[in-house]
This record gives structure tokens, sequence and C-alpha cells, in this order.
């Protein structure tokens, strides 16, 4: 069975707290959805405001494979706003739930149901193809609800939708609601499932294995309060778990991660590094046990492989690290230790990491260098001198002094804040001495209170095209900003130094 992707990214997405797009984005993400293969896109809210309408007109003119939609409530002015903004698709809604009619509309059933048959006559006449959501479906009385989808399939709706629109369903429920509407409507039926309880993904499963065809879902799983379902999950398990009938997208999986980091740094929302399919995490190992596996197969730890979905294996270094591993990582570099070199090595490692660091493979080549005698293996750049000055009236300023391999280098920038200064002035030396340059900054706070800290993920780029990334954690946001760039460097210098070559041991 082929399931339609309804992605809402720029609507449902964009209403998460915090989020806020111009028309130049949301179309830029468009594209993205686009290639990435989605069947629809729900552009946006246009009466919401001018800004709004431009964007959903700008994408809706775009010449994009995937069909454009705009929401709607079962309003004239919000269907003609729809209409004005290019669109030929419109997704209206009206909430069925007592606690919505009571509280929010201040109607009965009866005029929810008229006002519902209204606005899809009119919505018709002005040429539009109508799906029709029952907001709040998953709290809306089964018989009722079951009757409303009925009268909205005579008023002449092209689709059904279900919202779980406060993540209230069970997978059960949501089987069993789904049913009644492919019933009582004879139209294609989608699911729109949000995760305040963790289980948008699962109830869209199940209302997909009921009989609905078609899938709300966003991107990164972004959305209000706990979001909504997750593409990249949802796509990934119709292709690879175990169903009693195929069910196949039309998603270009191999895309996934990078939409992900794209739409990720757009909306300026971090993945969480344990995200399922696109997480920094996703695909790393660090116990022995497990690496061990992975290098001998990697299906003995990994569902599928990361290729699939265009991300990568990472293997890492710690206090649960083993041989199998450590010596694979020293591989990559053309490092290659003795059996006890190698247990010595990886008795340092797992030292450090009962004391709470974190051992990079900078820090792991630097090492493994001294255990064996190779001086060459270390940190190619360090950290000599730092200085910023910032405040009110002044623009920032920062001095940074660097050592490249024995040679120490010095630079100072301005920059519109302390972070940009100091990344400035860094780049300035880089960028003469080693030719590499940032090309990637990503920041993100990963606890709370005046002392939080923050993550700091770099990525650099030498001239012949060679990428590195890193990723520092620490209270202050500039040195820590420093110092992932710093490790960024050294792990790019040390590649491009160590490739291929043979070192003793």
């Amino acid at each position: 069975m082929r399931i339609r992707i309804f992605d809402t990214t720029l609507r449902d997405g964009e209403q998460t707290p915090g989020v806020s797009l111009s028309p130049e984005q949301k179309l830029q993400i468009a594209r993205m959805l686009d290639e990435l293969g989605v069947d629809a896109i729900e552009a946006g809210f246009p009466v919401i405001s001018e800004g709004e309408s431009k964007a959903v007109k700008m994408i809706a003119t775009a010449g994009l494979s995937a069909d454009i939609c705009g929401l709607a409530r079962a309003d004239k002015r919000d269907i003609d706003a729809a209409a004005d903004a290019g669109l030929d698709y419109v997704h209206l809604f009206i909430a069925t739930s007592d606690i919505h009619l009571k509280h929010k509309l201040m109607m009965d059933r009866e005029e929810a149901v008229r006002r519902a048959i209204s606005s899809i006559e009119y919505a018709k006449s002005r040429g539009m193809k109508v799906e029709f959501s029952a907001e709040d479906a998953t709290r809306t009385e089964r018989g009722f609800l079951r009757d409303f989808f009925k009268q909205v399939a005579e008023a002449g709706a092209d689709r059904a939708d279900i919202p779980d629109t406060v993540g209230y369903s069970t997978p059960a429920y949501m089987a069993e609601i789904t049913r009644d509407a492919v019933e009582a409507t004879g139209l294609p039926v989608s699911v729109h499932c949000h995760n305040d309880f963790g289980l948008a993904v699962a109830n869209t499963i199940s209302g997909l294995q009921a009989g609905a065809t078609c899938a709300h879902v966003t991107i990164n799983g972004i959305g209000e309060r706990a979001g909504n379902a997750s593409l990249e999950e949802l796509v990934m398990a119709l292709q690879c778990l175990q169903f009693d009938e195929a069910r196949s997208t039309g998603i270009h999986t191999e895309k996934l991660y990078g939409t992900s980091r794209a739409v990720s740094g757009l909306v300026g929302i971090q993945v969480q590094p344990n995200k399922a399919i696109v997480g920094e995490n996703a695909f790393g190992h660090e116990s022995g046990i497990h690496t061990h596996g992975v290098l001998s197969n990697p299906l003995t730890y990994e569902p599928i492989s990361p290729e699939l979905v265009g991300h990568t294996r990472r293997l890492e270094v710690g206090k649960h690290a083993g041989l199998h591993g450590m010596n694979a990582m020293l591989g990559e570099y053309g490092v290659k230790p003795t059996a006890e070199q190698s247990k010595v090595i990886l008795s340092r490692v797992k030292a450090l990491g009962d004391q709470g660091k974190k051992v990079t493979d900078v820090e792991l080549l630097s090492i493994a260098g001294e255990v064996i005698g190779e001086p060459g293996l270390r940190r190619m750049v360090q950290l000599s001198g730092f200085s910023v000055s910032t405040g009110i009236g002044t623009m920032p300023y920062a001095f940074v002094k660097l050592n490249v391999d024995g040679k120490e280098f010095s630079a100072t920038d301005y920059g519109v804040g302390p972070v940009d200064a100091s990344l400035s002035a860094m780049q300035k030396i880089t960028g003469e001495i080693a030719e590499v340059r940032i090309r990637e900054y990503g920041l993100a706070s990963i606890s709370g209170g005046s002392n939080a800290l923050c993550e700091v993920t770099i990525g650099v780029e030498d001239a012949k095209g060679n990428k590195a990334s890193a990723r520092s954690v620490g209270e202050d946001i500039v040195t820590t900003s420093v110092q992932a760039v710093i490790d960024g460097m050294n792990r790019i210098m040390l590649k491009k130094m160590l490739g291929g070559k043979k070192t003793r041991g």
C-alpha cells in the first residue's frame, strides 16, 4: 500500500513556541520538502498575517511537485484568504469535542455540523479541493464523530482527517475511530497525531493499519507543546518494520538526515542527540561489546544502515570502550599499535572516562602518540592566549593566540558579539596558516539556571574540501565556542597529516 505523506512543518511545525519563519525561509524549507519527496505540503495559515499569505503564495507558485495546501477555519474569510493566496487545496477544520464546543466555540454540535457543511460548499464553489478535520477528534463522542464525518463526506469533502489534537489517544482507540471514519465516509482518510504522551508515531501507524492512507507529519517531530508525529521516524518504521502488509512512501530516505539538520538550523531548534533516525547518537557506539559487534556486522547493533537515511556511523571511546572499537578509530588515521600498546592506551582512555571526561579522537591520538612514541600524534593546534572585551556602547573585541604545530600565531578582531569576535579572530589565523575555515556553528542550552551548560557544535573545512566537526560543552559560551573550533581544527589537520600514513607499532 502506498502511504501519502502530508507534511505540516511549515504550519503546525511553525506553531512551535519560539519559532517564526520569514516567507523566504518557508519557501526554502518547502523546496527541501519537495526534494525529499513528500506528497503534500501544508504551507501555512494564510489568514493570520500578510507575511503568511505572501509565504503561502510564494510556495503555491514555485512549481513544486507536491500538492500545496493551506489551513483555514470553517469560515468564509479564512477560505477567501486561502484562495486569494493561489491555493486550490484547503485544509478546513472545526472542533467537534464537547470541551471545545462549549468552552472555545460556544456552540452546540448541530451548529458545528452546519458550519462544516457550509464551509465545504463555499470552498468547493471557489474551486478548491477540501480536506476536512474534526479538531480534537479523539476526545469527541464516538457516535457523533462518526456521524459528523458522514455529513462532511456528503457535503463534498475530498478527504477526511482525524486529528489527535492533544495526543490523547492510544493506538487501539485510534484504530477504532479510523475504521469508523473510513466506513462512514468512503473517502481517503488522514491521521494527524500529536506527541503529548510520546505516542504520535505509534498512533499514526495504528491509524494507517486500520485503513487510513495519509499521515500528517513534521520534520524532527516539531510542533506545538510536545510536537507532532515525526516524518523520519514514521517513514522508516513503515519501510523497515514488520507489518502484515507492506507500506511504502515516496520519500527519498537518503535525504532524511540532511533535511533534518537544515530544518533544525532554520527554525533554531536543536535535534536531541538520542533522537531516533536523525539524532547525532542514532548510530553512535561506545560500548566495547557494541563496537565489536558492529565492526563484525553492523546489523548486530543497528536495525538499519545509517547510509539509508543519509547518516553516518560513529565510534567513540570512553570508559565503556573495548580494544576493537578503539583500534578501529586509530586505524582511520593509519595508527596501528601493538597488542600491548593497545592495552595501555585503552587503560588510559578508561581512566579519563572514570573521571567523567569525554575522550575525543584528537585526545585518543594524543594518548596513542605518547604510548607508541610517535610525537606527531598530538594536538596540532593549542590555545595559548585568549581574551575578550565587550560592553554597552562598545563593539566586542577579541584577542586569540594559537600554537599551530609549534609556532605561535595571534590575531585580533571585532564582531557583533564576543563569540563572533573570537571566531573571527581565529578565522584570521586558521585561514592564513592552516587553510581551515569555519563553515558551521551551532549553539544550544542543555541545562537551565544561571549556571546553565551550553553545547557548541562546529564544522570546519580545509581548502581541498575535507570536513570535520566537533562538539564542546561548558558553562561559558565564548570559551566553549573557541574550544570547539580548536577541536575541529585538530581533527581535520590530524586527518590530513595522518591519512594513510603508517606509524610504528
